[in-house]
């Protein structure tokens, strides 16, 4: 199963991840990670904005390369888009594989592709007013980390 998708509003993990699962019989391990906006002290909400032509289109592209470089059987990836408050996911990515390895291994793959070379641009809400979010440079050295 192959389920990545953009989407605009709340949504609980849980309820895609059961699904996930069941669609992948005879899989030996899932793995999933769910990013939410941290509650740190002054950060009222995040705003994820994205290059419509681009955005979907290059997370089918991380999938493909993400089913090239591991063994999997399925894998979810629901990015959130809008205004997100504080302890509302972001991103859930899911991986069924025979093994685990491959599972963990692909939804880190991922991640570190997301976090560092999307199409995405955050910025935070705090009490001063909206300030734009950069990748880290470990967010860089993450992703870097699979070219070897």
């Amino acid at each position: 199963m192959r389920d990545i998708r953009l989407i605009d509003r709340a949504f609980n993990p849980g309820t895609l991840i059961g699904p996930f699962t069941q669609a992948n019989p005879g899989l030996g391990g899932v793995c999933t990670f769910v990013g939410e906006v941290r509650g740190e002290t002054d950060v009222q909400a995040l705003e994820l904005t994205h290059y419509e032509p681009l955005t979907l289109p290059g997370m089918h592209d991380l999938a493909d390369h993400a089913f090239a470089r591991f063994n999997l059987m399925g894998l979810l990836m629901v990015h959130r888009i809008g205004v997100i408050l504080p302890g509302e996911p972001i991103v859930v990515v899911s991986a069924a594989a025979t093994h685990r390895r491959d599972a963990i291994d692909a939804v880190d793959f991922c991640m570190d592709h997301l976090k560092s070379a999307a199409w995405f641009w955050k910025r935070e809400q705090r009490g001063d007013g909206w300030h734009w979010i950069e990748p880290r440079e470990q967010d860089f050295s993450d992703r870097e980390r699979w070219e070897k």
